[in-house]
C-alpha cells in the first residue's frame, strides 16, 4: 500500500516544501539599512495586527520551473495580506494558499536597475499580478511606484511632496532625510520606537516650559497689579481677597 502511495505522489510531482530562502547578499550598507529600516516600521505600526507577513531579501517561489531556472530571486521588500504572522524560511506560493505579495518594493542599484525596471516589473505585472510595485534608488532618490489595472501597471501619481499612495495598505511611501519612509493616511511620519519615545519626550518637555511661562506670565500680571495698587494710595496686602 506504502509503495501504490509513493507512486501516486510521483506522478503528482508534489512542489517541494519548507524551502529555504536562497537571495545573494545585499549589494550595499545603503540596501541593507533600507530594507531593515522599512520592515522595522511596519512591524511596529502594526504590531496589534494578526494577519499580515512583510519581509525582504527572502526568496518568493511561485513554481518549480522558477526553482530549477533560479532566473527570478526574491523581492527586496514585500507586504503579503491576509496571512499569518509568523517568521519563514522563505515564501512559497504553493504552501501559502496561493497567496502572492501585495506590495513589492525593489531597491534599484547600478547592477539590478535594468531588471528591476524590465523583467520584473513585468514578473509582478504579469504573473504574480503585484497590486502595488514600488522602486526606489538609495543613492539617485530615483522613485516611482505602479498600480494594477486592468492586468496593467498604471504610475501612481505623486502628492505635492512626492509621496506615493499604497491602497493596498493604506499608507504613503515617501522620502524623509534621503531614505523611504511609511507615511500615515493623515500624511504624518510613522516612526520608529525610539523616534516616538523621543517625541513624547519633546512634548512632555514643551508642555512643562509652557507651563513654566504661564506660571511666569500670571506672576508678572500679579506684580504690574500691585504696583498700580499702591501708585493708588492702596496696600494690596490688606486687600481680604486679592
Amino acid at each position: 500500500m506504502s509503495g501504490e502511495v509513493e507512486d501516486v505522489a510521483n506522478e503528482i510531482n508534489l512542489p517541494p516544501t519548507n524551502l529555504y530562502s536562497d537571495e545573494p547578499p545585499l549589494e550595499t550598507d545603503f540596501h541593507r539599512e533600507q530594507i531593515e529600516l522599512l520592515i522595522r516600521l511596519l512591524k511596529h505600526w502594526w504590531r496589534d495586527r494578526p494577519d499580515f507577513y512583510i519581509s525582504g531579501n527572502l526568496t518568493v517561489y511561485y513554481d518549480e520551473q522558477q526553482i530549477k531556472k533560479r532566473k527570478f530571486r526574491g523581492p527586496d521588500i514585500f507586504v503579503v495580506l491576509g496571512t499569518e504572522k509568523k517568521s519563514r524560511r522563505s515564501w512559497a506560493v504553493w504552501e501559502e494558499g496561493g497567496r502572492y505579495p501585495n506590495v513589492v518594493i525593489e531597491l534599484l542599484s547600478s547592477k539590478t536597475a535594468k531588471v528591476d525596471r524590465g523583467d520584473k516589473k513585468l514578473l509582478y505585472q504579469d504573473v504574480w499580478r503585484v497590486p502595488n510595485y514600488f522602486w526606489f534608488h538609495p543613492e539617485t532618490m530615483e522613485f516611482q511606484g505602479f498600480h494594477l489595472v486592468n492586468g496593467q501597471y498604471q504610475e501612481i501619481a505623486p502628492t505635492e511632496a512626492g509621496w506615493l499612495w499604497s491602497e493596498q495598505l493604506g499608507l504613503y511611501l515617501g522620502i524623509h532625510e534621503r531614505q523611504l519612509r511609511w507615511f500615515s493616511a493623515e500624511r504624518e511620519l510613522i516612526p520608529l520606537p525610539e523616534e516616538q519615545e523621543r517625541l513624547a519626550k519633546e512634548q512632555a518637555q514643551q508642555q512643562a516650559e509652557q507651563e513654566r511661562l504661564a506660571k511666569e506670565q500670571e506672576r508678572l500680571a500679579k506684580e504690574r497689579l500691585e504696583d498700580y495698587l499702591r501708585s493708588q494710595g492702596i496696600d494690596p496686602d490688606r486687600l481680604p481677597d486679592f
